[in-house]
Formats: structure tokens, sequence, C-alpha cells
């Protein structure tokens, strides 16, 4: 896709880059626009509003993961785009602080899904199983958030993150936990951008 907007997958540290991945709107080509040490990871897009398809949100979500194979990626969420490139450049250079802030506090991670899901007795083992589940992974990663319980089923939805050097640990860790919790079944997701771990919030002149 060619178009005059700029549409953002997420901020990285100062580099030129190139993905060869299909992004939102079917573009072709994956790159970045850098300013103050920072870089956007951007496409084209004839669209400041783009559509919410679910096979465009998972062009959103494959260009990140293609980011996220070798490199520290604060993750914008879907829709974020810019009418041009002076307007993504004075937003990434008034957030510089905040960008900065984020990618330091990520550096090195990935996050990490953990789903506990019981059968028709869930709700009395909720809080146990929870109890188990952060007694044996906490510790191995940097740090947790608890997700919404969207079904009566569901015991545990939580969201880690994990240092890369530390993944096969973690791995190791929730394969031992599915072998010990009798009656749950334990959805293991990721590696993710880390979204529930930055807060950043940024808006786009259209």
């Amino acid at each position: 896709m060619t178009g005059d907007h700029l549409y953002v997958y997420g901020i990285v540290e100062d580099e030129e880059l190139e993905l060869d991945v299909e992004g939102v709107g079917g573009a072709e080509r994956i790159y970045t626009v850098t300013t103050g040490g920072l870089s956007a990871v951007v496409s084209d897009i004839d669209t400041t509003d783009p559509e919410r398809t679910t096979e465009a949100m998972e062009a959103h979500d494959r260009v990140l993961k293609a980011i996220l194979e070798d490199r520290t990626v604060v993750p914008m969420s879907f829709g974020m785009a810019f009418k041009d490139e002076r307007t993504l450049r004075n937003v990434l250079g008034g957030g510089k602080r905040a960008f900065r802030k984020a990618l330091d506090e990520v550096e090195g991670t990935v996050e990490l899904g953990v789903k506990l899901v019981g059968d028709a007795d869930a709700d009395l083992r909720r809080d146990p199983a929870r109890e188990e589940a952060r007694d044996r992974l906490e510790p191995i990663a940097v740090d947790v958030v608890g997700n919404d319980l969207f079904s009566d089923r569901l015991l545990v939805n939580d969201s880690y993150l994990v240092d890369r050097d530390d993944r096969v640990a973690f791995d190791e860790a929730v394969g031992a936990l599915e072998q010990d919790l009798d009656g749950v079944v334990v959805q293991y997701t990721g590696p993710f951008a880390p979204y529930n771990f930055v807060d950043i919030r940024i808006g786009a002149e259209q």
C-alpha cells in the first residue's frame, strides 16, 4: 500500500530498520522514522483512521512480533496513524521522555501470558491456583499484572514481563506448574510486545 500518511507500530532505539513483513493495509515496506534518538517503526497508509478489522489487527501484531525477534519495542495500540512525517516527528520529540522511560523499563524483555482454566469447581480453586502460579513464576519474572477473568472457569489470567535470558527457566516453570496442578489446563502464550507494562498515550494530529 502507498499513501501520504504514516501508520505506527511501535518505538525502538535509534536505528534504520526495514522488515520483510506485510503491514496494515497490505503495506509492503516497514521502515523507521527517527528523531531525538528514537525510531518509530512505520508503514505508509492512505488514511488516518484505519478500520479495525481482524486482518488489520493481525497485521499490526505480525509486525510487532517481527520487531520483537531481536530488539526491544514499546508497542503502540492499533490504529495510531499520523497525517505526515513532520507530525510524527513532533510527537516523538514531545514524548521523548515518556518513550525513553518506557524503553528503559522493558529493555531486553518480552511479555508472556499464563492462563489457568479450571473445571466446574473453578470458583473454589481460583485463589489457591493464583497463589501457586504466582509463587512459582513471579520470582523468575521482572513484573506481573493480573488481567480480567472473563470466564467463570478462568482461574488465572496473568501477564508476565520476562527477561529474554530467563525465557528457558520461565518455560520450564510453566511446564512444571502444568504437571502439578490437577484438573487445570494451562494456556501459555507469547512472546508478545509488552503492552501490559507500558502506559503510553499519544495523540495524532489528523
